[in-house]
């Protein structure tokens, strides 16, 4: 059975980036169509990564901290974790998020159609739902957000002990040790939920230190404090081997620190990384170009090669995040609405929810440093930070990079509790062009983890209340 309908605007994948566009162009008053395999929108993000793994973070800074309160005095019984009941709450979260999108379709009036699209030439698409019936829909320009999808990479082998991040999520079980394959934020962010819960976690990881990414000095105190919470973390070590046996996998190691190369564990996660969904959309009935590793090349504007197909979220490659999507989603959309517009942001942040958190934007050190920068770099420790004396977070820290001539703000960057909801500001001082001296002469609320940033700027001059750094005379 098929059936034709036909649409000004049709975005292919409703993520957070694919949902945004199609909200933009509706607001914007285009027809549009959104289409994804899923009841209502919310993709990965919100079905099987972003939210479920937010949620059960959440739980683990529940139990982390209540094992932690006995510093303070307080002493509570050994929790008891209900999985179903917990199961249910995180699934419930993502039913009320998705169902929400569901209803914003219906009130911007978006054709939300549920199903798999392919493309059949530039202006025409192939829509087939799950119960066999098929749609050609004809579009003036189309969004494609497909996102991506977890990479498989090693020595693997087929065995449901191995889980990727989707798998984890779901919480079968609580494995009593579980190899966590690379030191990335997916694997430190599952890492952490899982020794929460109870597993023995080791983390694998070939490069010589954790969130190759971000600087060291942010990830430092992150090392110290899993360091004690995982069984043990192995940098520059390979898996070179993986064996089923019947009470788990048999994985041999290599690397220069490796003591014991031969270990059996009860779950492998693969956490490596995540790879394009660019196959399987038809692209080669269309004009668009996709690289060799899959991402599809986009100009300033999210226009493919082909001009009536634009290309948002991971699946352009770049910083494979939510927030970046939505932001593409939105700047495509509105170019269909003849708006002259372009996709150049100058920081997008990024967030590890781990506890404590990583958060950064902007330039950073290590790119600095490769690029050949001259910045000036001012760090102010949280152990010099009342209100991070007040919640046991003292390890935490918050530097900025500022150009050494304009005192021009470059980037930032905060490990420590709530840093996720602390970057905003540096994002924002950066957008608008802020100097230190802006910086430090905006009045931030005492005591709170966000005045850590105006101390940072504090210290560029010589004059940060709370830390004591003389600036050395030329």
């Amino acid at each position: 059975m098929s059936k034709k309908q036909s649409t000004y605007v049709t975005v292919v994948g409703g993520g957070p980036g694919g949902y945004a566009a199609a909200f933009m162009a509706a607001d914007l008053g285009l027809d549009v169509t959104l289409i994804d395999v899923e009841e209502n929108p919310g993709g990965t993000c919100l079905y099987r990564g972003c939210i479920p793994s937010k949620a059960l973070l959440h739980v683990a800074k529940v139990l982390t901290e209540a094992r932690e309160a006995a510093e303070w005095g307080v002493d509570f019984p050994e929790p008891k974790i209900n999985f179903d009941r917990l199961r249910a709450k995180t699934s419930d979260v993502v039913r009320q998020l998705t169902g929400g999108l569901g209803q914003l379709c219906q009130a911007r009036k978006v054709n939300y159609m549920q199903g798999m699209a392919t493309f059949q030439d530039s202006n025409n698409l192939l829509v087939s739902s799950t119960d066999g019936v098929q749609t050609r829909v004809a579009t003036e320009y189309t969004i494609i957000a497909a996102g991506s999808r977890p990479a498989m990479v090693g020595p693997l082998i087929d065995t449901p002990r191995i889980m990727t991040s989707t798998d984890a999520l779901e919480l079968e079980d609580i494995p009593k040790s579980l190899m966590v394959l690379g030191g990335g934020y997916i694997g430190l962010e599952l890492g952490s939920v899982y020794a929460a819960l109870g597993s023995e976690v080791t983390v694998v990881e070939m490069m010589d230190r954790l969130l190759p990414g971000a600087d060291a000095d942010l990830v430092k105190p992150l090392g110290k404090v899993l360091g004690e919470r995982f069984e043990e973390i192995l940098l520059n070590t390979r898996v070179v081997e993986m064996k089923k046996q019947k009470n788990g996998i048999r994985v041999k190691l290599e690397g220069d620190h490796v003591k014991k190369p031969s270990r059996l564990f009860d779950k492998v996660l693969v956490s490596v990384g995540r790879k394009p969904n660019s196959t399987g959309l038809g692209l080669d009935n269309t004009g668009v170009k996709v690289d060799s590793r899959g991402f599809i090349e986009v100009d300033l504007q999210r226009r493919t090669a082909d001009p009536a197909i634009f290309a948002i979220g991971d699946i352009v490659g770049g910083a494979m995040l939510a927030h970046k999507a939505s932001h593409e989603g939105r700047v495509a959309a509105e170019v269909i609405a003849g708006r002259n517009v372009a996709f150049e942001p100058q920081a997008i942040p990024a967030v590890v929810f781990t506890d404590p958190e990583i958060a950064w934007c902007g330039l950073t050190e290590e790119e600095a440093k490769k690029t050949g920068r001259a910045v000036t770099v001012t760090r102010f420790p949280w152990s010099a930070s009342g209100r991070a004396a007040t919640m046991g977070g003292s390890e935490g820290l918050t530097k900025i990079l500022t150009d050494p001539e304009t005192n021009l703000l470059l980037g930032v960057g905060i490990v420590g509790r709530g840093a996720g909801e602390l970057i905003s500001e540096g994002v924002l001082a950066i957008e608008m062009g802020a100097t230190a001296e802006d910086l430090d002469l905006t009045i931030h609320p005492h005591p709170t983890l966000g005045e850590t940033i105006m101390e940072s700027a504090g210290v560029l001059f010589g004059h940060g209340t709370h830390l004591y750094r003389p600036v050395k005379k030329r």
